[in-house]
């Protein structure tokens, strides 16, 4: 049955008050049926695309915005949504072609150039992403998006000066903003300077993510008048991750560590299943947090814990990494016989914490992108008297470090 203007335009009005409200799927089926009455109307095309942006649903906003586009040429905003689907979609492309029709329509727009940058730096041409965002500043210097993204260009070249100048340029519009805080404590923490970073780093905890939490009070580093539980953070409390930050963090605090089966079996410390009451427990903290509660520095990090295996080396090298062993040497690669290794190469996994915990020989290589425990630095490592640490590409390191086998 066709709708007449007036019960069209009705659907529209309800949908408009529904998404006003955030209720994007109910305003969804109205302008879906309003679109399908009228399917040339650009204005109910975009409407339609941009509740189903808001609710997730990019492959299926994309041929009401493309319509849209079609419809509305010199409508700007139509333009742009449909570059912001695309760039969902992974059509970078694409959506950096739509914003170029945009940028012709409305030229000098902040926005408009800081999503240009965005798709530029998704196609790898960075050098003309940081260029957009340099453009967008020169319009719009607070503009909070532009400057955390060249922030990002900035680390990743080794600008840290520049880039911790923008985060601070950010923060001091938007102080409050937990995800910048985390950026710049993360880059103050892998330039080794805890003193500063740890304290960002808790923003961490204010973000909605996939992070697990107990029920209990947030320990603040204050005296307790009962028993306080250190945990993982990973959901997955029997992943690789959860394992590894037990075994590196889980020392110089009287606690009970929260832990998986695997983790559980290879610590000399009082250990709780996650799935086990918390009756008695005060307070908890993250395993993370304790370098900002309790004050470490890479120059003064508690001794670590010992483990219930014990080392029964043999000749065998361990080789836990993605970088291949040279060709002629005989390796162990399994993970349950890093105990009899007399000298370990590995990655930043679980494996090669237990080897290090068993003051066997090891060699960490680590990525530019290393977890910022590590700190800048690169040789004997703070952390184990048996571990040195390199970056993965330093394989004429590697080698001598082979030869000395």
């Amino acid at each position: 049955m066709a709708l007449s203007d007036q019960k069209i335009q009705s659907l529209g009005r309800d949908g408009l008050q529904l998404a006003a409200t955030g209720d994007f799927a109910g305003a969804e089926a109205l302008f879906a049926r309003a679109a399908e009455a009228r399917p040339n109307s650009g204005q109910l095309l975009h409407l339609l695309g941009q509740v189903r942006l808001k609710l997730g649903r990019f492959a299926a906003a994309r041929e009401p915005l493309e319509r849209a586009a079609a419809f509305l040429p010199r409508d700007a905003a139509a333009q742009i949504n449909l570059a912001g689907c695309l760039g969902q979609l992974g059509q970078h492309d694409a959506a950096l072609a739509t914003l170029d029709r945009a940028a012709r329509l409305k030229p000098g727009d902040a926005a408009i150039t800081y999503n240009r940058g965005r798709a530029l730096e998704a196609l790898g041409r960075s050098d003309e992403a940081e260029y957009a965002y340099d453009e967008a500043l020169s319009i719009d210097h607070r503009l909070i998006p532009a400057l955390s993204a060249r922030a990002g260009l900035l680390a990743a070249r080794g600008d840290w000066v520049g880039a911790l100048g923008d985060l601070d340029r950010a923060l001091a519009t938007r102080p409050d903003e937990h995800a910048l805080k985390l950026r710049r404590g993360e880059l103050l923490l892998r330039q080794g300077d805890w003193s500063r970073g740890l304290i960002d780093y808790e923003a961490r905890l204010d973000i909605a993510a996939d992070r697990y939490a107990p029920a209990l009070p947030r320990w603040q580093g204050e005296p307790l008048s009962g028993p306080l539980l250190v945990y993982p953070e990973q959901s997955d409390i029997e992943s690789d991750g959860a394992v590894r930050d037990t075994l590196m963090l889980a020392r110089g605090v009287d606690a009970v560590v929260q832990c998986g089966t695997r983790a559980a079996g290879l610590v000399e410390l009082p250990t709780i299943r996650r799935d086990a009451p918390l009756q008695g427990f005060v307070a908890a903290a993250p395993l993370r947090s304790l370098p900002h509660l309790l004050g470490w520095t890479l120059e003064s990090l508690p001794l670590p814990g010992p483990l219930r295996p014990k080392a029964q080396p043999s000749a065998r090298i361990g080789w836990f990494a993605r970088t291949a062993p040279p060709a002629g040497i005989v390796v162990e690669s399994d993970h349950d016989k890093v105990a009899d290794c007399s000298r370990v190469v590995g990655d930043d996994t679980a494996t090669t914490h237990i080897a290090a915990l068993l003051d066997i020989p090891t060699l960490l290589l680590l990525p530019s992108s290393a977890d910022w425990l590590w700190g800048p630095r690169r040789g004997p490592s703070p952390w184990y008297p048996s571990l040195d640490v390199i970056g993965e590409e330093e394989t004429d390191k590697l080698a001598a470090w082979l030869e000395r086998c």
